[in-house]
């Protein structure tokens, strides 16, 4: 893996980049769109492929569950079994550790938990969530981190960070020892809560192990925004500025923009495709909710300036019917239209970047969008 900064914004931390992969390259700022269970959810690999994406995430603890690492290593791995040709960073799960926390107990070796599945037990060590990785085959892996909830107190959340700077030194030495560099990196993941001090801690830490990458985990679990975008402004520009910056499960627009501001090149969040599920989508007006009465006679688009499917061809009206009436079609056109919406805002941004114009390229788009 290589990364190349090609511009900086002069007025804020805001960059644009090439992560470079062993299945292609990679524009930055980049959302993945989230594909937990070796698919993104009502769509085809080439619709991803068409939508213009090129790096997606799938998720360890889910895979290892089911199928399970011997279906994968019997498919020669995820790009095999699901027929995806790009690139894949999967999560360790440490997100489902602490989701699912009424089925797991920590450990300072790792974590037990039992699936939520079948209830089967099950034991996690930093060593073999990069061993299941390593079977997976993702370009990029992360570690097994402790992730805690927002308003946990300091001595929880130092606890969490310690344990999760030590699975990284395991996590490093496990790849180092099994994993081929030329395809696969290992990012490390900052953990410390909302307390700046371990946070601090957290990063100078794992900065001096020297990943290849660095992602920012803890965010966007409940905390008040301006306890994420103060953590943001904190930590992503003082992020080892030569290595791709991730930041977590974040993926509404606005909060996008903000993390860019910030320096943060990767995003990935399930929101966009469950919304969409769910009938709502992203315009440049804000949030819309396609089950609305008032698009009952509406034949305009979703939105007249999108490209997508959804918008080229079908209106409002057409798409209300289709989730009222329960229509699998109504499912698949949202998502293709939610993804295709930042991919345009992330290619939208990096080109901003480039032309000196991030800064009011995001203060337009805001403006307009929270009317």
């Amino acid at each position: 893996m290589q990364f190349k900064v090609e511009a900086v914004c002069r007025d804020t931390n805001a960059r644009a980049g090439v992560l470079s992969l062993p299945n292609g390259d990679v524009d930055t700022p980049v959302f993945m769109p989230v594909g937990t269970n070796a698919t993104v959810k009502t769509l085809l690999p080439s619709d991803i492929e068409e939508l213009g994406y090129s790096l997606i995430l799938s998720n360890t603890y889910h895979l290892y569950l089911r199928p399970g690492e011997d279906v994968i290593t019997r498919a020669q791995g995820l790009h095999s079994f699901m027929s995806f040709k790009g690139n894949i960073l999967t999560d360790s799960g440490g997100f489902q550790v602490y989701s699912l926390a009424r089925f797991r107990k920590m450990h300072d070796d790792g974590v037990e938990f039992r699936s939520h599945i079948d209830g089967s037990l099950h034991y996690f060590t930093p060593e073999k969530v990069v061993n299941i990785q390593k079977t997976l085959g993702s370009q990029i892996m992360m570690p097994l981190d402790e992730c805690t909830a927002a308003g946990v107190g300091y001595e929880t959340a130092k606890q969490a960070e310690e344990r999760t700077y030590q699975w990284a030194v395991r996590s490093k030495e496990e790849f180092d020892r099994r994993c081929d560099p030329d395809k696969q990196s290992i990012f490390a993941i900052i953990q410390g809560n909302m307390f700046r001090d371990l946070r601090k801690i957290s990063l100078e830490r794992l900065a001096d192990l020297d990943f290849p990458g660095y992602a920012i985990g803890g965010l966007s679990v409940g905390e008040h925004k301006d306890d994420m975008y103060g953590i943001l402004s904190q930590i992503a520009p003082n992020m080892p500025s030569s290595k791709p910056r991730y930041l977590m499960g974040v993926g509404e627009p606005v909060d996008l923009l903000n993390a860019v501001e910030h320096g943060i090149d990767m995003f990935d969040c399930v929101l966009p495709t469950r919304n969409a599920r769910n009938a709502s989508v992203f315009t440049l007006n804000g949030i819309i909710s396609l089950r609305n009465e008032r698009f009952k006679s509406d034949f305009s688009p979703i939105d007249e300036t999108c490209g997508c499917t959804a918008c080229k061809k079908f209106s409002l009206s057409y798409m209300r019917h289709l989730f009222k009436t329960k229509e699998i079609l109504g499912l698949i056109l949202a998502t293709k239209h939610n993804l295709y919406f930042l991919k345009r805002l992330m290619d939208g941004a990096r080109d901003a970047v480039k032309n000196g114009a991030f800064t009011d390229f995001k203060k337009k788009f805001i403006a307009k969008y929270k009317k």
